[in-house]
């Protein structure tokens, strides 16, 4: 029978399950990764599962989130994750080597292969042919103890690519068409398959970006095939072994198709305060600009910045604007340094920052007041960068250094073509900076900073509930709604109880306080709750702080998959019962455990005799994690 690749990939890795839309499949995991944002928390809870050593074939820690060491924190979190990695066999990428998704791409990445992340940009990968996919720490950590990874068996969409890229329109253009024309809820249970003509004009960085955006559509994840230009990158990269031709066959059928002319692009733009909010760049030309970011690992490829660096050569930034510029890593950086490109960069007054993620999870760099700050990155939600009122737009590097020069946004339609760079046969490897585990590791001594503190566990599911609405959002909630990130908030990711105070921070200063004195709690949301990144601490807090349900009309895939390993029921509310809950409500809901177990419907009684209808779509997996009062105990439970 005819397959796509999305369903040869995952043929070679079910373990349990049938590829059937919908049903729930188990995967087997080749490689994993994890950042240091999510990273401890993910080997604190490996190191609870007690397994000596990690049993996939690859898993890699990065330091790249947390690298701006304002105090003892971030540098006591990188100081475990190097002994832990020691300890259990796992690669280390120091600070300074790059982001995650960048090293990986060049150093790891291997068509064919599962990928599994503690970042929900973890879909990069698929830019080299992978199945990789972005999860919660805790699954990565499950996974790094030879646990399959679970998800309902996604739809698979075709993007057709014809045509050529022409002009001033780039990679980052066709992923934000994608955007503009599905929304960020487009993508929830699919994944995105690339093919056609257009696809061989495409290099594996211009593909890498479009499947890392491509988690903001909500996707599972999103892959191109294994061509002769992945060859081409493998080779450059000095693994010309690790190359596999993939694709899917001729007749493989779709559920769903979507048609692109990469001619007929034009430079385009996600507006403040989505990355679906995309139009075409020549609608807001004009505006003036007050900041430029470049980098991110969507956009921060040695082509991507070798293209920068060639349009800003001769010029100098404008005066009302800063720029800054971070490298995708440290290949990226040291090749730069040796063409001469860093130097054309320096002299236009760019400032350049280590290889990390810097700006763009709010580590630095905030824009002033009310200030327009143009973004190669892939999210601008609402404060994400540390200033509430900066509007936050997200467009390809070619667009940014032209905003960079001239201060405000150009139209480059009226402009000469911008100038093509030519990448190099061969690219500099130089892996010192990744610390390989080595045969024997018993003898290595985890430290452990006053940062780092205890995982919390909840109790098994109760008979019943009594609960008070604590919070009732809107559509569309992010985990940074959830979670904010910064530099203030990212170092206490190891200390669960401190980082507990600043949940819904920005939505509301008062909810921590208010949940810890009202008890038991649950919180009410629109359509897409939860969308975002893959920090499981937007679910783990909040289970810290007593939220027992989220109540909601429907719910991001990763965020859900959190909220049920950490025991917190994720349940589907309809339009009417949302409109009628408000915060403060008081709800009793009788029979929890025993309709769990039976997978029955569940009901809401509030205070006022008002009854509202709760539905959940859960696995008889998840099912049984939500009674052990999450994942960490249910594993442990069938370990005994």
């Amino acid at each position: 029978m005819a397959g796509t690749l999305t369903e040869k990939i995952i043929a070679d890795h079910i373990v349990d399950g049938q590829m059937a839309t919908g049903e729930e499949i188990a995967l087997r995991i080749d490689q994993t990764l994890t950042q240091d944002a999510t990273g401890t928390m993910a080997y604190l809870q490996f190191e609870a599962l007690g397994i000596d050593r990690v049993r996939t074939e690859l898993s890699v820690s990065y330091v790249d989130h947390n690298t701006l060491q304002t105090g003892f924190e971030n540098a006591d979190d990188h100081r475990y994750l190097q002994s832990v990695a020691a300890r259990y066999g796992v690669h280390f990428s120091r600070p300074g080597n790059g982001i995650c998704h960048q090293v990986h791409l060049e150093r790891f990445g291997v068509p064919g292969r599962t990928l599994l992340g503690s970042d929900s940009h973890t879909p990069t990968g698929g830019g080299i042919g992978m199945i990789a996919i972005g999860a919660g720490g805790l699954d990565v950590a499950a996974a790094m103890a030879g646990e399959p990874f679970y998800l309902n068996m996604p739809q698979v969409v075709a993007v057709r690519l014809t045509g050529q890229l022409t002009g001033w329109a780039t990679a980052k253009d066709v992923i934000l068409e994608v955007l503009r024309r599905l929304t960020v809820k487009g993508g929830v249970g699919k994944v995105f398959e690339y093919f056609g003509p257009g696809v061989a004009t495409l290099s594996v960085p211009e593909r890498a970006t479009i499947t890392n955006m491509g988690a903001e559509l909500g996707a599972t994840t999103s892959l191109f095939p294994s061509d002769d230009r992945t060859r081409d990158f493998l080779a450059a990269q000095r693994r010309p072994e690790l190359w596999t031709m993939l694709a899917a066959d001729e007749d493989a059928r779709y559920d769903d198709t979507i048609d692109i002319d990469l001619a007929s692009l034009k430079p385009m733009v996600a507006q403040p305060h989505m990355p679906d909010e995309v139009v075409p760049v020549r609608e807001i030309a004009g505006l003036s600009v007050d900041q430029v970011c470049i980098g991110s690992c969507t956009n921060s490829s040695l082509k991507d910045l070798m293209t920068v660096a060639a349009i800003l050569k001769g010029h100098t930034v404008n005066p009302g604007t800063s720029l800054v510029i971070s490298p995708g890593s440290r290949q990226v950086e040291e090749m730069l340094a040796r063409n001469g490109a860093l130097a054309d960069l320096l002299a236009a007054g760019a400032r350049v920052l280590e290889p990390s993620c810097g700006p763009c999870i709010g580590m630095g760099q905030s824009p002033s007041s009310g200030s327009v700050s143009v973004r190669t990155f892939n999210r601008n939600f609402k404060g994400r960068s540390g200033t509430a009122d900066a509007g936050i737009y997200l467009v390809s590097p070619e667009v940014s250094a032209l905003a960079a020069i001239h201060g405000q946004f150009v139209d480059a339609a009226e402009l000469p073509a911008p100038p093509q760079v030519d990448l190099p046969s061969e690219f500099t490897v130089d892996d010192s900076m990744i610390i390989a585990p080595v045969a024997d590791s018993t003898h290595v001594e985890i430290v452990r900073g006053p940062n780092i503190k205890p995982i919390p566990l909840r109790d098994p599911l109760p008979e019943s509930m009594s609960v008070t609405v604590l919070l009732k959002a809107g559509d569309n909630i992010t985990t940074d709604d959830i979670m904010p990130a910064g530099a203030k908030i990212l170092p206490l990711r190891s200390n669960i109880p401190a980082i507990s105070e600043h949940v819904f921070e920005g939505l509301d200063p008062d909810f921590a306080s208010r949940a810890q004195a009202s008890g038991p709690g649950v919180v009410v949301g629109g359509e897409n709750y939860g969308q975002g990144s893959s920090r499981e601490h937007a679910a783990l807090a909040p289970m810290y702080l007593g939220v027992q349900a989220v109540l909601a009309c429907s719910f991001a895939r990763i965020h859900k998959a959190n909220l049920v390993n950490f025991g917190i029921i994720p349940l589907v509310i309809s339009a009417d019962a949302y409109a009628q809950l408000e915060q403060g409500s008081v709800l009793s809901i009788d029979g929890v455990r025993a309709s769990i177990e039976r997978s029955e419907p569940l009901a809401a009684t509030t205070a006022e005799g008002v009854a509202v209808k709760l539905s959940y779509d859960l696995s008889d997996r998840e099912r049984e994690i939500l009674l052990a009062g999450g994942r960490l105990n249910y594993i442990r439970s069938r370990q005994a």
